[in-house]
C-alpha cells in the first residue's frame, strides 16, 4: 500500500533537498515515490499568495488532498512543505491511512544564513527572511507561529547531520514504516 511523508520545519531547514536526496535513495531500492513541492504547487493555486491564514487553509487542505489521491491511485508521496499549523498536516493524517511526519529540525538562525547563501531555491522565493522585515510578510519562525510535530514518526536535525545523513535516516525509517 503507498504512504506518503510530510516533510515539515522552518524555511531553509533542508525540507527539499533532505526529501529529494531520501527519494533518490528510495528509488534505488526499487520504490517509486513522487515529490509535492509546495513552492511549485502554489504558482499555480495562488499565483499572488496572500500567506494569510485563510489562504494557508486552502492551499494545505488542497495539498493534502492531491496527495491522498496519489496515495489512493498506488503512488508513494513526499510532500515538501512548511504547514506551519499542526492542524494543515493533521488533515492529511485523516486523509491518508499510511501517513507520517518528518520534522527537519533546524535552528532559525541557521535557516536564515542557508536561505540566504543558498544557490538552488528549489522553486522558493528568495529572500524569505529578509523580505518578511521589510514588507511585513507573514514568515513562519518569524512573525507567524511555527508548530513543530508533536510526535513525528521520523526526525532529522538538519543543522547537526549532513544532508546524507539525514535523507538516510528518512529512507531506512520509511522502509521500516511501510516497506
Amino acid at each position: 500500500m503507498a504512504f506518503a511523508v510530510w516533510f515539515t520545519g522552518l524555511p531553509g531547514s533542508g525540507k527539499s533537498v533532505i526529501s529529494r536526496k531520501a527519494a533518490e535513495i528510495l528509488r534505488r531500492e526499487g520504490y517509486m515515490v513522487r515529490i509535492l513541492q509546495l513552492d511549485r504547487i502554489r504558482r499555480t493555486i495562488t499565483p499572488e499568495p496572500s500567506y494569510s491564514d485563510e489562504e494557508r487553509s486552502i492551499v494545505y487542505a488542497s495539498l493534502a488532498y492531491m496527495a491522498y489521491l496519489l496515495v489512493d491511485c498506488g503512488i508513494n508521496v513526499f510532500i515538501d512543505a512548511t504547514a506551519n499549523k499542526q492542524e494543515y498536516r493533521d488533515t492529511a493524517r485523516s486523509l491518508i491511512p499510511n501517513f507520517a511526519e518528518a520534522y527537519v529540525e533546524c535552528p532559525l538562525e541557521v535557516c536564515i544564513r542557508r536561505e540566504r547563501d543558498r544557490e538552488e531555491t528549489y522553486d522558493a522565493p528568495r529572500g524569505v527572511y529578509v523580505g518578511s522585515k521589510r514588507s511585513g510578510a507573514t514568515v513562519p519562525g518569524v512573525n507567524v507561529a511555527y508548530e513543530p510535530p508533536r510526535n513525528p514518526e521520523i526526525h532529522v536535525e538538519s543543522s547537526k547531520e549532513t544532508i546524507e545523513e539525514c535523507a538516510r535516516r528518512v529512507a531506512e525509517k520509511v522502509e521500516e514504516l511501510f516497506g
